[in-house]
Order: structure tokens, then C-alpha cells, then sequence
């Protein structure tokens, strides 16, 4: 067929405009509630400190705890990967990734706890804990020891506390304007969830402190932590959880799984709560499909087997706590909770075993579909997205270096942003 001729067709441009027209606004619908990545960093981990306890040294203090764990139950790469049975190839690069992580940045996600971990106070005693934890956050952003992202946990929507909750919160946030503004990476818990309109509340008091201080709409955004049943099946049979993402109104960042009160809620006995006890499993399935494209990510929940004590008893726990990371990453849980300073070292250790153990295949197959170069798999663009995610992630948490990752693809990072389909990355 020559250049400039064209084939026949049947249907005039009124069909297709018709149709276009007719889809509009599902069109709208779809790109406002699948907007897709949201292109920042997610931390591999969240880390709650009672709003009494917390001090401008705790992120330090956990990393140095974490590190004395290493010197005392697992001192060398070889006694470290024997533990966990970490391949002797990856043992001493994770094992020497693992102490630096803890050295430069221990703790990814810090969350200042003023509900379960705090529980009830005098009214005076946890304002004062309040504004103390606002001047806290305000300092560490200001002197350069945050954690990349930091925040608080309030009291839940429920009517007994609600008062108590919203006060905190107002409290806390005031306090951070009065020092400067709110930093970039603030992150606010919203617990114990139940209804979507609780979400809807906490859209509202956020809008009104907005409105109150000149901020744009939308600045603030939350957390919304699945610790309910109520919160995964609702009394008319649907998913809450999908019903709780739209009520946020694009406010909602990430959902958390509560490990205890969701497994407590279902009538499983205390010895048998953990992240992989089938209830878990099904809740975190229901919360990944209603997140599935939304922009919003999800958080695996803890164990509260701790690694302390005796070496064995510690090598134990490390062991479990590891196996459980794991789980959750091949299930596509990128985040999880820690109880304990020596929980760190197996959250690093998994993780970035997780990484690298893939990340030359991952590299070879991007590299090839960038090319077209074939290979003995055939990738897709949906594949593309998730290997470029995967080199992401493994960047973003120190188990990937930039030169590696390009040596090994010929990407830039910008490259793999736009792979992934990230457009707003937030180092």
C-alpha cells in the first residue's frame, strides 16, 4: 500500500465522538480515583515511640541499640547471614549495608504515639506531651536529624476520645506552624477506623486548620490505620476500606495494618496474632485491591516476638521477624511496623536482601525491553513499570546504589521514574 493511501472505513467521526463523549465522564471518574504512583519515597518501615518517651535523641538511640545488638549476637557478615540464612554471596554486602543504614539513618518512618501506646492522660499532661512532640519534629526538620518522615498518631474518631484526639492534633500542628510551618515529610495516623465517615471527619478539621493558616487544600494529608473489621467488611457486605479511600478525598497516603486489635476483633487467641494468620492475610488482600492504582500505599503490620535476651532467644526472634519481612515484600507489603531497636537489623537485612538478590534479573530484563532486545522473557509495559519499581524502592532504602543500577541498565533514575510512571518524586 502506497504512503498516501488510506484504508477504507464504515463508521464516520460522529460514531467516535459519540462514544468519547458518552465515556467523559468516566474518563474524569477514573483519572481522579486511579491517578496511579504517587512518585514519592515510601519508607520500609514505621517506628512508634509514646508521645512521653520520645526525645531528639530517640531516632539515634534506636539506631545505636540496633547496632549493639549486632556487636552482641551477630558480630561479623558470617554470623549474620548464618542466622537468617542470607546467601553467602549477599552476606557481607547486606551485612555491611545493614550497619551503615543504622549508622546514617536507623529509623525511615517516626511515628509519636498518642493512642494506644500512650493511652489515656490528663487533659494539661498530654497537651504539654503535644506541643513538646511539635517542638520535637520542628527541631530534628531544622537541625537535620528527622527521619525522613515524621509525625504523630492520634486518638481515633470514636466518641469517647474524639475530643481528646482533636485537640492533640490541633495542638501539635499549631505548634509546628508557630515554628516555621509543617515539613515536607509529616505523616499523621489517623486509628481505629470504623466507618468511612470518620474519614470524612478528619477531612473536614483538616480542611478548617487549612483554612484557619492560608495552606493550600489539600496539604495536609493521612494515614488511615485497619485495625476493625468494620473496617474491611461493612453491615451492608461491601468493602469499607474502598468506601474509606474515596471519603478521604485524596487526602488518604497510606493504610496500616493493626497486626492486634484486627486479629483480637476476629477472636484469634493472643498466641496465634500475627501478620501471617490467615485473617491478616485476607484483611491486607482487601485492602490491596481497594488501594490497587489509587496512589495509595499500603503498610504490613509487627510482631511483638522481641529480640531480647539470651542470644538463642535472639536469634530466634531475628529469625521470625525476618521471615515475616520477607513475606510481606513477595507479597508486595513494602512497609511494616518495628517494636524494638532490635527488630532493626532484620527489617534492613530482609529488605535488602530482597533487592539485591533480584537485581541483576530485574536490571537485564529492563535493560532488554528498553532495547527490544529480547530475551527469555517477554516483558510488557505493566512488567517494566513494576521492575523499574522494584530498582526504585531498592534505591530509595540504600540496598541499591544510582552507579549500580545504571551500570547495569543504562538508566538514569530519571529513566526509571518515568518507567514506573513516577512523575513527582520526592527524594
Amino acid at each position: 500500500m502506497g504512503q498516501h493511501e488510506t484504508v477504507a472505513t464504515s463508521l464516520g467521526d460522529t460514531v467516535r465522538e459519540g462514544i468519547g463523549a458518552a465515556l467523559a465522564e468516566v474518563d474524569a471518574d477514573l483519572a481522579r480515583r486511579y491517578p496511579g504512583d504517587p512518585g514519592t519515597r515510601q519508607p520500609v518501615h514505621t517506628v512508634y515511640v509514646p508521645g512521653d518517651v520520645c526525645t531528639a535523641g530517640t531516632v539515634r538511640a534506636w539506631g545505636d541499640a540496633a547496632l549493639a545488638a549486632l556487636d552482641e549476637h551477630a558480630p561479623d557478615a558470617e554470623a549474620f547471614a548464618g542466622v537468617l540464612g542470607i546467601p553467602d554471596e549477599l552476606a557481607e554486602p547486606v551485612y555491611e549495608r545493614v550497619r551503615a543504614k543504622l549508622e546514617r539513618e536507623p529509623v525511615e518512618d517516626l511515628r509519636i504515639d498518642f493512642e494506644d501506646g500512650y493511652g489515656p492522660r490528663p487533659d494539661a499532661e498530654e497537651d504539654e506531651a503535644a506541643a513538646r512532640a511539635a517542638a520535637l519534629v520542628a527541631a530534628a526538620y531544622r537541625d537535620g536529624t528527622a527521619a525522613p518522615c515524621m509525625g504523630i498518631r492520634m486518638k481515633c474518631m470514636e466518641a469517647a476520645v474524639r475530643d481528646r484526639g482533636i485537640r492533640t492534633l490541633d495542638i501539635f500542628l499549631t505548634g509546628l506552624m508557630a515554628a516555621g510551618g509543617l515539613p515536607d515529610g509529616l505523616v499523621l495516623t489517623l486509628p481505629k477506623v470504623t466507618y468511612a465517615e470518620q474519614v470524612t471527619a478528619m477531612v473536614r478539621l483538616l480542611e478548617a486548620f487549612e483554612k484557619t493558616h492560608g495552606l493550600p487544600s489539600g496539604r495536609i494529608g493521612f494515614e488511615i490505620q485497619i485495625e476493625t473489621t468494620q473496617s474491611i467488611l461493612g453491615a451492608d457486605g461491601r468493602a469499607t476500606v474502598a468506601r474509606m479511600i474515596e471519603a478521604a478525598e485524596g487526602r488518604a497516603t497510606s493504610l496500616h495494618y493493626g497486626t492486634f486489635d484486627y486479629s483480637a476483633a476476629c477472636g484469634v487467641s493472643a498466641a496465634h496474632q500475627s501478620p501471617d494468620h490467615p485473617a491478616a492475610d485476607h484483611a491486607k488482600a482487601v485492602m490491596q485491591v481497594a488501594a490497587a492504582g489509587t496512589g495509595v500505599r499500603l503498610s504490613d503490620g509487627s510482631t511483638n516476638v522481641l529480640p531480647v535476651g539470651a542470644t538463642t532467644r535472639v536469634h530466634d526472634a531475628w529469625r521470625l521477624h525476618h521471615g515475616l519481612v520477607r513475606r510481606s515484600l513477595a507479597r508486595a507489603y513494602y512497609q511494616g511496623w518495628d517494636m524494638h531497636p532490635a527488630h532493626l537489623p532484620t527489617r534492613y537485612a530482609a529488605v535488602y536482601t530482597f533487592y539485591r538478590e533480584g537485581l541483576e534479573q530485574a536490571a537485564a530484563r529492563l535493560a532488554a525491553y528498553v532495547a527490544k532486545a529480547g530475551g527469555d522473557v517477554m516483558d510488557e509495559p505493566a512488567t517494566a513499570k513494576a521492575l523499574s519499581g522494584y530498582l526504585l524502592r531498592g534505591l530509595d532504602c540504600g540496598a541499591v546504589d544510582i552507579a549500580e543500577a545504571a551500570r547495569l541498565t543504562g538508566l538514569t533514575r530519571a529513566d526509571l521514574d518515568g518507567l514506573a510512571g513516577r512523575t513527582a518524586r520526592n527524594a
